[in-house]
């Protein structure tokens, strides 16, 4: 199987993430494919890889879950030797090394990488191990329809309490256009105070 082809069989999703002014917010789907079949309702698409930085996952489920397990290891590696934690463009380009480390048998997966450190950061990271810092991107299948609404809406200055009705509405609008994105909206919020998961009923408000 051709990568191109691999990338449309298993990047059915939609993640969405943004940088703002007080701290980054993440959102995704809950719809895991496998072709034409829903493998799963309950996807986990958002991890948490220290007390300040989360990813979304894109891809094939097996590489994005072991790719995550790999860089919270590095990041409990890091807080041991340096005595502090990880920054997000240090610990994105950990994940680009991999990958490109790999790129004959490659993972089958793009991240986001949301965090906060010396201020709010987003980095988006391909399946070759291109790495570029963003104030906004969206990864996955659903990703032309929630860029639609987010190059329309987003603005530089936006704070987390504007952006987080953003992040939930592309990837809502991505579900009713691609197949591939449904079920469930999960989103979290990552400040100088944390990693922190919305619960349902907070997402529902949003909506």
């Amino acid at each position: 199987m051709k990568l191109k082809e691999k990338i449309e069989k298993f990047g059915g999703t939609t993640t969405v993430g943004v940088a703002c002014t007080d701290g980054t917010v993440l959102a995704c789907d809950s719809r895991a494919t496998a072709g034409h079949v829903v493998a799963s309702k309950e996807a986990r698409k958002i991890y948490a890889v220290t007390d300040r930085i989360a990813v979304t996952i894109a891809g094939a489920v097996g590489d994005a879950e072991k790719l995550v397990e790999l860089l919270q290891a590095e990041a409990r590696l890091y807080r041991v030797v340096e005595g502090r934690e990880i920054e997000v463009m240090p610990l994105a380009r950990i994940a680009s090394r991999v990958l490109n480390s790999q790129y004959l048998f490659p993972y089958i997966v793009n991240l986001l990488l949301g965090g906060y450190d010396s201020k709010p950061r987003l980095a988006f990271v391909d399946l070759d191990g291109t790495v570029t810092e963003e104030r906004m991107a969206a990864t996955g299948s659903g990703s032309p329809v929630a860029y639609g609404l987010l190059e329309r809406m987003f603005r530089e200055d936006m704070e987390v309490s504007e952006a987080l009705p953003l992040v939930v509405q592309a990837v809502r609008v991505a579900m009713k256009r691609d197949i591939a994105t449904g079920n469930e909206i999960r989103a979290a919020v990552i400040t100088d105070e944390g990693v922190r998961l919305l619960s349902p009923e907070e997402i529902k408000k949003l909506c």
